[in-house]
């Protein structure tokens, strides 16, 4: 198995590494997307390990893995300021929800060929409506019923019926501002939301939500993710882009968080934290302004790559 690392810049494209990030390429235009492009969201086919779905500036975007081109997918959320958060369906991936900003959601229910908006009135807080966006879309993956879409600045949305209708969820939350979700079920299903105030979890599916303590000067969290080797990590900053950051981790019912030590001084709020079931103890965790670590032993130990790109806002990594 030789891992591909796919890194998605705000106004640099899309990069990708064959030798797990010591050596990072840029897509050009020629490969079927105007290099400089804001790109948002990476999505992983789960019918076809050869296809990456992007969301970006410019509509919806899919990348062939083998032959490294993108083509572009026409859809009504090209008329959107762009796409910010993509899921597919965990039991039916014919099923996709999109996120937009302008804050929206939409549905395909034939792998990306159409698509609809649905029924989700997000309250635009902002003069600026242009600031309202999803952030990220999770389903639970053993019961494809239960979703979470997380909204900057309106709070968590929630699915019971796969993605079809959703409703706000606020209860207990401490601010609106969401910026990543993930669900873990350890023999009891936990649901967590990152925000500018804190980590919050919920035991309810969603209905209601515990702020976490974090041992932190700031309580600015962006990105939880699960751990294929168990526990999740959780990235930590002061703001966006932010002037340093933090990645913690934790283990069992994610009570408890450790700082993880990084090498060197991490210039910014640390962003994304990819991992792959192929290797739990593969992971990569990127800062907002193109700081990248790798770790080969589940997060025990990390190395600062090289290479340093721009704004990055989202990192996946596959086995090719």
């Amino acid at each position: 198995m030789i891992p591909q690392l796919y890194i998605a810049s705000n106004g640099l494209g899309l990069w990708y590494s064959d030798d797990c990030g010591d050596t990072l390429i840029r897509m050009g235009s020629r490969a079927g997307m105007y290099s400089g492009a804001q790109i948002w969201a990476l999505a992983a086919d789960p019918s076809d390990p050869n296809i990456v779905l992007l969301g970006t500036n410019y509509g919806l975007y899919r990348l062939d893995r083998r032959s490294k081109q993108l083509e572009h997918l026409p859809s009504p959320m090209d008329d959107r300021f762009k796409i910010t958060a993509l899921a597919f369906s965990p039991k039916n991936p014919d099923i996709i929800v999109a996120g937009t900003q302008y804050a929206a959601l939409y549905r395909s229910e034939d792998h990306g060929r159409t698509w609809r908006q649905l029924d989700a009135a997000v309250v635009e807080i902002c003069s600026n409506r242009a600031q309202s966006r999803f952030t990220q879309i999770v389903f639970d993956p053993t019961d494809p019923r239960l979703g979470w879409a997380g909204v900057e600045l309106d709070g968590v949305w929630r699915t019971t019926d796969g993605g079809i209708v959703w409703r706000k969820t606020m209860a207990g939350l401490a601010s609106e501002d969401i910026h990543g979700l993930a669900v873990t079920n350890d023999g009891k299903r936990r649901v967590f939301a990152t925000t500018d105030r804190g980590l919050h979890s919920s035991d309810d599916d969603g209905a209601s939500w515990e702020l976490q303590s974090l041992d932190s000067p700031s309580n600015y969290t962006r990105a939880i993710a699960p751990s294929p080797g168990g526990g999740l990590f959780l990235t930590n900053g002061d703001g966006p882009p932010g002037s340093w950051g933090r990645l913690y981790r934790s283990s069992g019912a994610a009570k408890q968080w450790t700082r993880v030590t990084l090498p060197g001084s991490v210039e910014s709020t640390m962003w994304s934290v990819a991992a792959h079931p192929a290797d739990p103890k593969l992971l990569f965790a990127a800062a907002a302004l193109g700081q990248i670590y790798r770790s080969v032993d589940a997060g025990e130990n990390w190395t600062a790559l090289k290479r340093r790109l721009g704004e990055i806002r989202h990192i996946l990594w596959l086995p090719s």
